[in-house]
């Protein structure tokens, strides 16, 4: 793993103000532009950013700037490392306790059912498979096929929802977005809407006619003003 120098503004600072580095020197060293680092001595930016001394920190020598500051052509050069820690590179599917090596196939077919857009190695390194089990209960030749049920990765504890996040989130990349036959019945266009006749009538909005009321009104009391003259 390459050397990098940390907190490469802040390290900037401390060098701006505690050595006669040139401005081209520190910005080399710590990757910054030449009129940044200027900036930085003029006050005009880092404002509030603590100098971070990297002779403290081991990632520069007092006779390396010392050997800089007499010589404005050296590039500082960081110091290696007194402690080396090695790169964690795991290679091949992930490592599943045998407690839980059973429980493999039933995430499998969890996973090719419900997210069929991971690819075999994104579901090796989910749940600690190879691609040849992936494929047999694929093809649903899997020794064990007829008694699989389909369960959760995530709540089998093989591996964490921001794993299978990620998984699904980088498969799903460049895939194209899914046609309206797919998607089953969605709303029309709105050049087909504006076409149909307004028939909708709120209830509220509709007038009544006074006269047609108050002519009903008189005619069923004339009604019952006969009803009583027959009765005498």
């Amino acid at each position: 793993m390459a050397q990098q120098l940390l907190m490469p503004k802040a390290t900037a600072v401390w060098l701006v103000d505690n050595t006669a580095l040139s401005f081209e020197q520190i910005a080399t060293f710590c990757k910054l532009h030449p009129l940044e680092v200027k900036a930085i001595a003029d006050g005009e930016s880092a404002q509030g950013i603590k100098g971070l001394d990297p002779i403290a920190t081991g990632q520069l020598s007092r006779d390396e700037i010392a050997r800089a500051e007499g010589n404005p052509n050296h590039k500082l050069k960081l110091s290696e490392p007194k402690v080396r820690v090695p790169d964690n590179k795991r290679k091949g599917p992930r490592y599943t306790p045998v407690s839980k090596r059973q429980d493999r196939p039933n995430a499998i077919l969890w996973l090719v059912r419900n997210h069929a857009e991971l690819k075999d190695a994104q579901i090796s390194r989910l749940v600690g498979t190879t691609k040849s089990t992936i494929e047999q209960i694929r093809e649903r030749t899997h020794w064990n096929s007829t008694n699989l049920t389909a369960m959760d990765p995530v709540t089998l504890g093989l591996c964490t929802q921001i794993d299978l996040d990620l998984e699904v989130e980088r498969a799903s990349k460049g895939r194209p977005l899914p046609t309206a036959a797919e998607l089953g019945a969605t709303l029309e266009a709105s050049k087909e809407t504006e076409k149909l006749p307004f028939s909708y009538e709120r209830e509220e909005e509709k007038e009544m006619d006074a006269d047609a009321v108050f002519a009903k009104l008189k005619s069923l009391k004339s009604d019952r003003k006969d009803e009583d003259e027959d009765q005498y």
